[in-house]
Formats: structure tokens, C-alpha cells, sequence
């Protein structure tokens, strides 16, 4: 079978064309082309109160003695978010501070030509940035840190609420701030106890010179705008009380005497997922949009709309639990920020902070990866409008480490705007590949002269744009995410959904293969197809051929396909033709010289010993080809661990989550831990690690440091790891349980790969129960302690086993 492309690779797609795409991608059907910012119908209240109890909400409460700095809300601002709005919450009693963003508000576009150098264009006017939307103020005067008393702020990670209190002249103030998906707003209420009253403006801004315009009737402002690239955005503001005056002033709106006080704030782009009409949808005029939804959320009683967001929080997040084990008294007795610090300095063991920092990556997940695009480098939460590497999408670890919590950790549904993301792009990343991959100034070119499919490049955009290097492993590893997706829900539908992004990465793959030929230690030659020319990210030489990053990736790409292709009943043919080409794969070697196993097709190691990337241990995760349970040879086993070794175990909190989940899936349960615990450890003068709102920082220059989301969610994600393993018919349970957690506890909700879902107790190091749900498997083998036990269960049934 002839597997060469036989469209020109020089001719762009008419618009017509590109429809066609995104029909046969699934585009049209599985997004509609609909806005991300869009009128919605009423959401449907819940008849009764789904709040918890004050003492059930401590157990998945954060809490701090100090509110966050104006200046330096990316490491102190307490995080809000529903999915696309995301802002970060000052709390400061005088001079509440949200700083507010919307996931699509993006500059740059399509950025399709390349530069002499082989390079995408790469800065905030070409590729683009993700900006801020606003900042909102609501000023006290007179509620001065100076004068206040027993301050005290949460966040409620189960019920999606940032809450402050604080007494002023003996009467006590609380207020609380929350991002309602459903109304599509983010509410400030504020009350208090006593005889006391609040007195003082609202003040809402754009990020980019933009003119507030006040509406005095409804004490509505507002504003709206648009980029050079014409995407138009706005945002609107309200502010309402049963009691006191509340009255436009300037472009403010003030209030006199209010016992209580509800601001309610929104805001948004005409951005939609639609690459055939220009990511954009002319009839949305945001502003108009913005002012629409504060004051059909402003009409409803405030407890309304805080009983509805709760009703559609707390069912995600209590899909999942976990227990860790009991943390000492006086450590319990600290606050959030103490306990991180204490935790490091003393070196003890917090099993709760631990279970607590697992738990505060699933919010950052349901806040901000629902019905929008998927997280980048730090999600919704920006502090200004110049996030480094433009908060955008790296495709060489960073997005997809954002999503190996998500079906770990009972939110699947969140995996969606991953998905979602890809297939909008889909047309125009074949676009862009088809003209641009075998260009004369792309080093990574294919030297057979082909090219088919779709690739990417390092970074991408949500306009389709590209930028930095091409990055030709991309596609693999991004299919690798889509796909494991389907093994842990089963789900032919969706599989038949992102059907042509798999196939369109192994028609890339099929194109730029070439054959070389390999001798074995016994002087038997052979030839293997490997990959062109390539970069094992992010260093060594850049003309390298067979990768060991490409061959695993492309290795499992294959194998993929063609496990879908046997789902759907779809491409039998080309199946088989691509299960062939599998099979010349060249799979990677342990070097004879370092004993290591080798990144490069060389018995050297040619880059940096102590690199922060794990690129050639992608075989061990997130594929899981390298097995340490007898199934793969003990000598690659043991090439992959020398070179984990070698690789250290200090670096930024991504490598150290992701060198953690590497240690889990060798079952070295305590090397896991301890790079656990180097992630907790809390960052000083920009340095690597915990800042004091739990946000991983990264040390981009001594002093400097910078908020990058990967780590809080590939954290949590080794977290998981520790506790089960799995994969399409075979689960492990506890097969990596450090000593700090082995006295007692538990986790349910764990998704499985095969379809089932897992809860597990222990004592004393050992699992005491455990209960296997089937979501669409059939049938697994269940392994604890080192004892196998099949299991056959029909989809929605469960069975619980003990006596292990």
C-alpha cells in the first residue's frame, strides 16, 4: 500500500476545504462552532441547600492569617474560577483586589509563515499572549490591616468559595467571593454581625487603556474593546444591597451604609472554537454580553446564586477522596502557610497538608478546565498582561502534564476542553503542516520528501498559530493523552471523536520515517525505521535521527491506532500497514559505556547529565512500555533507573513532579515522596517551589521567579500514582506507599485504565479493602501485596475484595 501523501503539501485549503476538515474531524458536531462566551438559558436552582457544614467544610479548607499583597498576587491571591473566568483574590479588608482573567483573551493569530532561521515567530504581536481582562476594587475605607483583629481567610477547596473575616470596633465582617459556571459571574458578597456597615466603591478596569462607561440607572460599568488581531472583549460590573445607597459616582459606583453588599462582575471575548470563520463569532458583542449576565445574576438572591454554584461544584469534587493519614497536633494547629514552611524546615511528614495539596490541584482543574480552552502554562490566573513563554501551550511536557491528574482523580469531564482544543485546531495544524513542515529552513524537515497529516510545533495558540521550533513528536504525545483518555472511560464515542487526530499523527509518522540499519552485539544487522532528524527536548544535538522521546512516543502512537481502529471497525487496511511499520521500529538501547538507557542512538550521552527533561523515560511515563514487574527486560529496567538517577533530584517543580512519577512506576516509594516534599518546599526570593497560595513557582533567573500550573497538577498526579497503578487490564494497589502514609487511609473514586473506577483503604502498609467499579470494563486483574485476582464485572457493577 502506498502510504505517501498525494495532495500537494504546498497548497492551502480553501475555506471550503477547511470545513471539510473540520466536519470530518468532528468539530462541527462535537463543538457547533459556539462561542466560548455565550448567552446561556436560567440555570436550574437547587430546591434545597447543598451546602456543607461549617465542620464538613474544614476538612477541604485552606486558611491563612494574612491577606494576599496588592503587588504580589500571583504568589499570595487565593484562586477563583469557572472554567473560562479565572481571577486571584486579594482579601485585603480596605481594599478588596481581584485580579480577573478569561482563558481566551488572547492576542497574535494564526502565524503561519516561518522565519529564516526555521524558527515560528515567537513573541506578544506575532504568536500572541494570554492577557488579563480587568481588575475589580472595592475599596473600605476605614478597614486598615492597623485596625482590624482576628483575621482570618479560606479557601473551600469542595465548594469552590474564598471566604476572609475580620473584626473592626467589636463587629465582625465576613465576606465571600466565588465563580458561578452556571450564571457565568464571579460574586462578592459581603455581610456582618453586629451593627456595623460597609461604606465605600466599586471600581472595575481594563488591563489595556481601555474607557469604563457607567450606566447610573442600572449601577452598571462597563467596557469594551478589541485587539489588532479584532478579537473584541468587555467586561461589566454591578453592585447591589438590600439596605444603605448604592449609587453611580464618576466611573465608580460607591455605597453608604450598607449592612450587606453583593458585587457581581463578568466578562468576555467573541472568541470561538470555529477555525473556518477566523476563531470568531461577529454576532457576540461582549460587553453587551457582560452587562446581560451581572444583571440577570444581580436580579436573583444572592443565595441562589451561591447554592447554585455550590450544586455544581461539590458533585465534581467529591467524586473523589483521600485520605493520607493523621497529621501531628501542633502542625494542625498552623495555618496554611506555616505548615508549608514548618513541614520543610523540620522535615516531618503532613500527611493532611499532602492530601490537601492533591485535593487544591483538582479545584485549580474544576475552576479552570470547563467549557473553554484547556489550561496552558498557568491557566485563568494572571497577574498582568506579560506572562512568561506568553502563558501559552508547550507541547513537549507542559500541557500534557496538566491533564494526568484529571482522569487519576475523578474529573474526566475536565479532560474535555483538551480534547475540544485539538479538534478545533485540527484544521489548521494540517493546514500549517502540509505547506510549511518540509520548508527548506525547518531543520526537522522530512528528507523523504513527504509529508501528511498534521503536526506542531513547541508552542501553540488557540488561533492554530505556532511558534518556536516544530516540534514533530508533538502530535504522538498529545494523541497519547487523547487516547488514554478512551482506556479510562471506555467511551467508543469519543473515541470515534478524536479518531481523526490520531490518524492524521500516524499519516505524519508513516511520511517521515526512515530506514537505517543497526548492528547487535553479536554483529547481526537489521533495518529499522526510525525518526529524521530531531531534538531531544530541550537539549543535545538538533540533527539527531532515532530519538528514543520519538521512538516511544511514535511506538505507542501506533499501537494506539490500531487499538482504535479495531474499536471503531474503521481503516482495517491501513491498520495493518501501520502494524507493520511497528514492528521496524527501532525501540531504544542501554548504552554499553554509562549503562545508561540512551537518549540518542549513540552509546554517549550528548546533552546535559542532570537535564530538567525526562524526554527518553517517556517509556516509563507516561507510556508505560519499561515495566519494572518482570513483564520487560531487567536490564532496560535498569538502564531507565541509572539514567533517572542521573538525572538528579532537584530541579523545577514540573521535572521534579514528573521525575516523582517516574520513581512511583519503578516502586521506589520513598525517592517519590522526597521529590513530593521538594515541591512543598516554600519558595524565598523567587526561588523554586511552594509560594504561599499553594502555586508552584519557577525560578526563571535568580530572584525571579514566575507562576507555572504544571507542577500543581503533575504533583497530585504522582500522588495518585503512589497509590494505584493501571493499566488496560492490570491494577496494582499501594504500589508505591511511602512510610509517611502507610499507618492507616484511604482513596476512592481513582479512575482505572480498562474503565473502572477503584477505592482502597489500608493499615499498617497493606490494603485492607479495596472496591473495583466497572465504568465500561469488563474485565481487570487486581493486584495487591504482590497477589493477582481477576476480576470480570458488567459495566455499572461493583465488587468489593478484602483479604489480601
Amino acid at each position: 500500500m502506498d502510504i505517501r501523501n498525494t495532495e500537494p503539501h504546498d497548497i492551502r485549503p480553501s475555506r471550503r476545504g477547511l470545513l471539510a476538515l473540520a466536519a470530518a474531524s468532528g468539530l462541527v458536531s462535537a463543538l457547533g462552532g459556539l462561542p466560548a462566551f455565550a448567552a446561556s438559558a436560567a440555570p436550574r436552582r437547587p430546591s434545597g441547600s447543598p451546602l456543607l457544614s461549617p465542620e464538613d467544610a474544614a476538612r477541604n479548607q485552606l486558611w491563612w492569617k494574612a491577606p494576599g499583597s496588592a503587588g504580589s498576587l500571583i504568589e499570595q491571591g487565593l484562586p477563583v474560577g469557572n472554567g473560562r473566568l479565572g481571577a486571584l483574590a486579594s482579601n485585603d479588608p480596605a481594599s478588596e483586589l481581584l485580579a480577573i482573567t478569561d482563558a481566551t483573551l488572547w492576542t497574535g493569530g494564526l502565524n503561519d509563515t516561518l522565519q529564516s532561521d526555521g524558527q515560528f515567530p515567537y513573541g506578544r504581536d506575532d504568536f500572541g499572549s494570554l492577557t488579563q481582562l480587568a481588575t475589580l476594587t472595592v475599596d473600605i475605607p476605614g478597614h486598615d490591616l492597623g485596625v482590624v483583629d482576628a483575621y482570618r481567610r479560606t479557601l473551600d477547596l469542595a465548594q469552590g468559595l474564598v471566604g476572609a473575616t475580620y473584626d473592626v470596633g467589636g463587629v465582625t465582617y465576613r465576606r465571600q467571593i466565588f465563580a458561578s459556571r452556571p450564571d457565568d459571574v464571579i460574586v462578592l458578597h459581603f455581610t456582618q454581625e453586629g451593627r456595623g456597615a460597609y461604606t465605600g466603591t466599586v471600581s472595575l478596569a481594563g488591563t489595556h487603556g481601555e474607557a469604563t462607561t457607567v450606566d447610573a440607572v442600572r449601577r452598571c460599568a462597563s467596557f469594551g474593546a478589541s485587539f489588532a488581531n479584532g478579537l473584541r472583549y468587555g467586561a461589566a460590573v454591578t453592585v447591589h444591597s438590600a439596605s444603605g445607597t448604592v449609587a453611580v459616582t464618576g466611573t465608580s459606583i460607591a455605597f453608604t451604609n450598607c449592612r450587606d453588599l453583593t458585587v457581581v462582575v463578568s466578562g468576555g471575548t467573541n472568541y470561538a472554537p470555529d477555525p473556518a470563520a477566523g476563531f470568531r463569532d461577529p454576532s457576540v458583542d461582549p460587553e453587551r454580553l457582560a452587562r446581560t449576565k451581572v444583571l440577570a445574576a444581580a436580579r436573583e438572591p444572592v443565595r441562589d446564586l451561591l447554592h447554585t454554584h455550590v450544586a455544581d461544584v461539590r458533585p465534581l469534587f467529591e467524586r473523589f477522596a483521600v485520605d493520607l493519614g493523621t497529621s501531628p497536633a501542633w502542625l494542625r494547629e498552623l495555618d496554611t502557610w506555616e505548615r508549608v514552611q514548618a513541614r520543610w524546615r523540620d522535615d516531618v511528614p503532613d500527611p493532611e497538608l499532602e492530601a490537601a495539596y492533591l485535593q487544591f490541584g483538582r479545584y485549580l482543574m474544576i475552576s479552570g478546565s470547563r467549557g473553554s480552552l484547556p489550561l496552558g502554562l498557568q491557566g485563568p490566573w494572571l497577574e498582568g498582561n506579560d506572562p512568561d513563554w506568553m502563558g501559552d501551550y508547550h507541547t513537549d511536557v507542559n500541557i500534557q502534564m496538566n491533564y494526568w491528574l484529571a482522569d487519576r482523580a475523578g474529573l474526566g469531564d475536565c479532560f474535555d476542553a483538551l480534547a475540544d482544543y485539538c479538534l478545533a485546531q485540527l484544521p489548521s495544524w494540517t493546514d500549517v503542516t502540509r505547506r510549511l513542515f518540509n520548508s527548506p529552513t525547518n531543520r526537522f524537515r522530512n528528507s523523504t520528501g513527504r509529508v501528511a497529516g498534521w503536526a506542531v510545533a513547541f508552542s501553540t495558540n488557540p488561533y492554530g498559530g505556532s511558534g518556536w521550533w516544530w516540534h514533530p513528536a508533538g502530535n504522538a504525545w498529545l494523541c497519547q493523552n487523547l487516547f488514554e483518555h478512551y482506556e479510562y472511560t471506555q467511551d467508543r464515542a469519543y473515541l470515534a471523536k478524536v479518531y481523526p487526530l490520531l490518524k492524521g499523527a500516524v499519516e505524519f509518522w508513516a511520511a517521515r520515517l526512515v530506514t537505517t540499519t543497526v548492528t547487535d552485539a553479536s554483529g547481526v544487522s537489521r533495518e529499522v525505521l526510525v525518526d529524521d532528524a530531531d531534538w531531544s527536548p530541550e537539549h543535545g544535538p538538533q540533527d539527531a535521527r532515532g530519538i528514543t522521546y520519538a521512538q516511544e512516543l511514535v511506538w505507542q502512537l501506533f499501537g494506539n491506532y490500531h487499538t482504535a481502529t479495531q474499536v471503531l471497525g474503521r481503516d482495517s487496511g491501513y491498520a495493518e500497514t501501520v502494524a507493520g511499520l511497528r514492528e521496524r521500529l527501532y525501540l531504544p538501547e542501554v548504552s554499553p559505556t554509562t549503562g545508561w538507557l540512551q537518549e540518542w542512538m549513540s552509546p554517549d550521552n550528548l546533552g546535559e547529565t542532570t537535564h530538567r527533561h525526562l524526554s527518553p523515560l517517556i517509556g516509563l511515563f507516561p507510556g508505560d512500555r519499561i515495566r519494572p514487574d518482570g513483564s520487560t527486560p531487567a536490564d532496560l529496567v535498569a538502564g531507565a533507573t541509572a539514567l533517572l538517577t542521573a538525572r538528579g533530584m532537584n530541579s523545577f517543580g514540573w521535572a521534579n513532579a514528573w521525575r516523582s512519577l517516574c520513581w512511583a512506576r519503578l516502586k521506589d516509594a520513598e525517592t517519590a515522596y522526597r521529590l513530593l516534599a521538594t515541591n512543598l518546599k516554600p519558595s524565598a526570593n523567587g526561588g523554586n517551589g511552594t509560594a504561599m497560595n499553594l502555586f508552584d513557582i519557577y525560578e526563571t533567573n535568580p530572584g525571579r521567579g514566575i507562576f507555572q500550573i504544571d507542577a500543581n497538577l503533575g504533583t497530585p498526579a504522582a500522588i495518585v500514582e503512589m497509590l494505584v497503578y493501571s493499566r488496560p487490564g492490570h491494577v496494582e494497589l499501594l504500589p508505591a506507599l511511602p512510610a509517611a502514609w502507610a499507618a492507616a487511609g484511604s482513596v476512592s473514586g481513582v479512575g482505572v485504565r480498562g474503565g473502572f473506577v477503584v477505592d482502597v483503604s489500608w493499615a499498617n502498609g497493606r490494603v485492607t479493602r479495596a472496591r473495583l467499579t466497572s465504568t465500561g470494563g469488563r474485565s481487570t486483574t487486581v493486584v495487591a501485596g504482590g497477589r493477582p485476582r481477576r476480576v470480570d464485572l458488567a459495566p455499572g457493577r461493583s465488587v468489593t475484595l478484602r483479604d489480601f
